[in-house]
């Protein structure tokens, strides 16, 4: 086919539809309508001669062909973004430019502070919007512009440029004068007085409930909230223990009347990374706000990002 006749949106389509496997999630990337996704995939398909993308389960599967042009597609794609979207000279503090930023709610807790306090000083007129997506999706509103950045510990983000940002694990927190405390001896709580506990959990933090399915603690779990943020006063007023990452626990616990606990547990040890796409990784005001943000939350920022 003679590419003059091909409207480039179509390939922003293939591309968002091969990276998602799902028509529906790939039009809400792109900020389309269902049926004009569908419509535009069916051009494409009329001008290919291929179908491109097959049913298969709750999604698509891409065709043989389409996986060959997909690459080819990305490349294309990457270097129409990087010529048209990178000014000569990027000024931090003339720039209005509005960032995304994917962040958990202990995400928002734990950076944004610093990251306003950063932009206020350095780049003043950059807005920030901070959002939060299901894991899932978090790899496709990167490549799309979607998202330009994504922080927190997402193993399930993948195929992204990351950075990590600091290492933490998940300790048991629990309230003073919990009666599990007085078998402690001189070697802490066994771990067969901490399987007496019954526990709260948080539904986005998957790997605490892994933790308890390894340690056959699954039956024990009481409480399944949406946010860490309202366990403390929950924890203080009950018996019940929470599995939750050590940096939060220390400030939690810094607030009186909460004992933090850390025994071996599997799946204990994780990473807080910057997660971006590697389509806007030549982006000027980005590598900017990356550098920019590495030092300020980990005091690095000697090295290109």
């Amino acid at each position: 086919m003679n590419i003059k006749n091909l409207d480039l949106n179509l390939l922003r389509l293939f591309d968002a539809v091969w990276r998602a496997r799902s028509v529906g999630l790939a039009a809400k990337q792109l900020g389309l309508s269902q049926p004009a996704a569908s419509q535009g995939l069916a051009r494409l398909r009329h001008a290919l001669g291929d179908a491109l993308f097959e049913r298969s389960g709750s999604g698509v599967r891409p065709t043989p062909r389409a996986d060959r042009l997909a690459k080819a597609v990305q490349n294309a794609l990457a270097t129409l973004e990087e010529a048209l979207n990178a000014p000569e000279d990027f000024d931090p503090l003339r720039s209005q430019r509005l960032v995304r930023m994917h962040l958990s709610d202990i995400g928002e807790a734990r950076f944004l502070p610093d990251i306003v306090a950063a932009l206020q000083k350095s780049a003043p007129g950059i807005r920030l919007a901070a959002l939060s997506l299901p894991h899932n999706q978090i790899s496709g509103a990167l490549d799309s512009g979607q998202l330009d950045l994504a922080i927190g510990y997402l193993p399930e983000v993948t195929h992204t440029q990351q950075l990590p940002l600091l290492d933490d694990r998940y300790v048991v927190l629990l309230r003073k004068g919990h009666p599990v405390l007085k078998q402690s001896g001189k070697q802490g709580l066994s771990l067969q007085a901490l399987s007496t506990l019954e526990f709260a959990a948080v539904r986005t933090h998957a790997d605490t409930l892994r933790i308890l399915e390894r340690m056959r603690w699954q039956h024990q779990l009481r409480l399944t909230v949406s946010h860490f943020l309202s366990l403390p006063e929950i924890v203080r007023g009950s018996d019940l223990a929470v599995l939750i990452p050590r940096n939060f626990a220390q400030g939690f616990a810094a607030a009186g009347k909460l004992e933090i606990l850390e025994p071996d547990l599997p799946l204990q040890d994780f990473t807080v990374s910057m997660h971006w796409s590697v389509r806007f990784d030549k982006d000027p005001c980005m590598s900017w706000l990356r550098q920019e943000l590495l030092r300020h939350l980990t005091g690095r920022g000697t090295r290109k990002v």
